[in-house]
């Protein structure tokens, strides 16, 4: 368990994925589960992030911090493009910032803290990259 006034930073170098409704299958029973680009991104993230963290969860409430670096269309102008690599231009389309952190905090549980609902307080952000990559920053609180 980290002090009170540690701070850990990751970075993950792989392309943000948002949650996406889940799926239903009847055959042969009921069952509900994530679709395949969902499952692939969440199951990606927990190698990347037992990678980089080998101690036990973070216990007690926690404050955390993640921008998602996503990457910038081919199809826009030279000015538009400078304009989003700078952070002049946001992306204000979607998916929503709020279902990239749900798959981020679906697929960090068990290996940053026990469960998501440990954390008390969130700031979350999109952004434009040549490089997509997720920055998550952990405190207890």
């Amino acid at each position: 368990m980290c002090h009170a006034t540690d701070q850990l930073f990751f970075t993950f170098d792989i392309e943000p994925v948002p949650q996406l409704r889940p799926r239903v299958s009847s055959r042969p029973y009921v069952r509900v589960y994530d679709p395949p680009k969902v499952k692939n991104f969440k199951n990606l993230l927990r190698s990347l992030a037992v990678n980089q963290y080998s101690r036990p969860p973070l216990i007690g409430p926690l404050s955390v911090s993640l921008t998602f670096y996503r990457p910038v269309q081919k199809s826009i102008s030279k000015t538009e493009r400078e304009q989003r690599l700078s952070n002049k231009s946001k992306p204000v389309v979607k998916p929503d910032t709020d279902n990239y952190i749900k798959a981020t905090f679906d697929a960090l549980n068990g290996i940053l803290w026990h469960d998501d609902s440990q954390i008390v307080k969130i700031m979350g952000e999109k952004r434009y990259s040549d490089h997509p990559r997720i920055t998550v920053s952990v405190k207890p609180v």
